[in-house]
């Protein structure tokens, strides 16, 4: 049987500069869809762009400006004619008990993850309908298993899922699919920059196999990719991960009574680090310069 094709179909990808949406954007221009991308890295996203075909385009955006996306989308249409998929990628994340964090910092991570999410499906609902396309949210393990220190990366990861089975019901009338990512954690620079801090790197390190590990990039990605391509409601970067789905009522209270044993001396060294509360990795450091209300973190 004949794999389901994407050749043709116009994509379009936020936080396509680099990681997770520079390589959806690589491997679905080599199937042959028309990509459409987005983010804050103006020559990151050029570079990108000139990857994935002399078709492909990119438009310097923030996710959590409504007038700029619909503009954006508008120009989208106007330049390929059609939108068919749409991938809401754009993330970036901090760390630290959520008493000692930067108010600042960890809005900017709600906006962006969540905010930034609803922003971009309000834009791009009027030509997915039009399309009866496909809009795909990435989600994370963190919407599935929340974690010490990672509060705000976590409620907006199980924001994004519960607002896209919303979003699910809200357009099956209209001939919309949408499906939800999930992916452990992935060789991108975002974990990379968390793994900079001593304390999160070894607080992830204590975490039970297999959530303890780094998955490589390439394969997470060809995954996901399978599953947009088919349309899929649910997409899971990592093999084991469904079964985490299906035992999900049961994490809490696992993640809590390890969290007893631990958390305690985490916080400790975490403060005595310096407390660090940036935006992590080169991704948060653009998020953070694009900040209206001005650059987060300490």
């Amino acid at each position: 049987m004949a794999k389901p094709g994407i050749a043709g179909q116009v994509v379009v990808v936020t936080g396509a500069a680099r990681g997770l949406g520079e390589l959806l954007a690589r491997r679905l221009a080599a199937r042959g869809a028309r990509l459409a991308l987005l983010g804050l890295e103006p020559a990151e996203l050029a570079r990108v762009a000139e990857a994935c075909g002399e078709d492909a385009g990119w438009w310097e955006a923030d996710v959590t400006d409504d007038a700029a996306m619909a503009k954006v989308a508008g120009e989208i249409v106007e330049r390929y004619g059609r939108i068919d998929v749409v991938i809401a990628n754009a993330g970036i994340a901090t760390g630290g008990p959520v008493q000692y964090s930067d108010p600042r910092t960890f809005a900017r991570v709600i906006e962006v993850n969540l905010l930034g999410s609803v922003t971009t499906a309000r834009a791009f609902i009027p030509a997915l309908r039009e399309s009866r396309g496909y809009f795909f949210q990435v989600a994370s393990l963190a919407a599935l298993c929340a974690a010490p220190m990672m509060a705000a990366y976590c409620a907006s990861k199980s924001g994004v899922e519960a607002f896209a089975h919303c979003l699910r019901a809200e357009l099956a009338p209209h001939g919309v699919r949408v499906g939800v990512g999930y992916l452990s954690w992935t060789d991108t620079d975002m974990v990379r920059g968390a793994d900079e801090n001593e304390v999160l790197r070894e607080m992830r390190a204590g975490l039970p196999f297999p959530t303890n590990r780094t998955y490589p990039l390439e394969p997470t990605v060809d995954r996901l990719v399978d599953g947009i391509v088919r349309r899929r409601p649910h997409v899971y970067g990592q093999r084991w991960l469904p079964a985490l789905q299906l035992a999900r009522a049961f994490v809490p209270a696992t993640v809590t009574r390890h969290a007893r044993r631990v958390m305690g001396d985490f916080e400790t060294r975490w403060l005595a680090a310096g407390a660090d509360t940036h935006l992590v990795g080169a991704g948060g450091a653009a998020a953070s310069a694009a900040d209206p209300a001005g650059p987060a973190g300490t």
